[in-house]
């Protein structure tokens, strides 16, 4: 078991290293730069600011900079927040973010995989394809629609919330249910086949012929191998939903992190784009070795394999 966690931590490392040379090489690719856009700005002044960040130094130089800061967690300021580490920005938004996050994930499970896992206990009935076209549903409903409804419903009509913003203690609910609802649509389609697929194995039909009973066959024996396609999900949407959607927190006004994904790239502030592609690949890294432990414990045939 420790050579497979040190193996995938080694295979973690190559990962977030691969996206942090990749994200500098699109950004240095990219055409202007973090000042171009700056009114006013007289030559020297510019070389003093280049200077200032290292900037005029080769790019090599830059990458290396960047990599050893990350390594000894001595991270860069941003180009257009001065004064602000990017550590402290995503520090900040990141708590944000989570406590959308987290509920949303719940609610995703908690919505998700019953929904699954009852469409695949009624094959090809009513129940099941009323319960897949809801799931259909969800994946066809983009944030950018479910949340103003939410709002409009929850919010101006009922005014059980408010619409956006972030001062009360429940302002979370409504960000969290429209990203609960959305990925709630994946997790009960991955529950659905993965349950139909095992209880289709030789092992439940041996079970039952045993005489256990179909709630046994179901959560004791089929349900622990059908819930690895939902795992295996988890790690990505995990992370995702951690570090902020990007339109779910535009809709409602949420100080998260998300906006400074695209924000940081638009405005060219270099270092907090690194900084937080490094992040969130790291949580997707971190995600996917806990998906991989639960995996080998569950099932035998994968094992603490390297």
């Amino acid at each position: 078991m420790l050579r497979f966690i040190l193996s995938r931590i080694i295979q973690g490392f190559v990962v977030v290293f691969a996206v942090i040379v990749i994200t500098f090489g699109l950004l240095k690719a990219s055409p202007g730069g973090p000042f171009n856009k700056e009114r006013q700005m007289q030559p020297h002044v510019r070389a003093m600011i280049e200077a200032y960040y290292g900037l005029d130094q080769p790019w090599w130089v830059q990458l290396w900079r960047h990599v050893k800061g990350y390594a000894s967690f001595h991270f860069p300021e941003s180009l257009k927040m001065p004064g602000r580490g990017v550590d402290e920005i995503i520090a900040q938004g990141f708590p944000v973010s989570a406590a959308i996050g987290i509920p949303a994930l719940l609610i995703a499970l908690a919505l998700g995989i019953p929904l699954g896992a009852f469409a695949a206990l009624k094959p090809n009935s009513i129940e099941d394809r009323a319960s897949m076209l809801l799931a259909m549903a969800g994946l066809c409903m983009p944030s950018l629609v479910l949340g103003p409804l939410i709002a409009m419903i929850f919010g101006l009509k009922l005014r059980w919330f408010n619409v956006s913003g972030w001062y009360d203690a429940d302002d979370w609910v409504l960000p969290a249910a429209t990203l609960g609802i959305i990925y709630s649509a994946y997790i009960a389609r991955l529950t659905r086949g993965g349950l139909r697929e095992t209880l289709a194995q030789d092992f439940i039909r041996t079970a039952r012929a045993k005489g256990a009973s179909e709630g046994a066959v179901v959560f004791r024996h089929a349900f622990k191998l059908a819930c690895l396609p939902v795992l295996n999900y988890l790690g990505p949407a995990a992370a995702g939903l951690l570090t902020g959607s990007l339109v779910t927190e535009t809709v409602f006004q949420i100080p998260g992190l998300g906006q400074h994904f695209i924000s940081a790239a638009v405005n060219r502030d270099d270092n907090l784009a690194m900084a937080t592609a490094a992040f969130y690949a790291t949580l997707i890294v971190g995600f996917n070795l806990l998906v991989d432990i639960v995996q080998a414990a569950l099932n035998p045939k994968i094992g603490f394999k390297s």
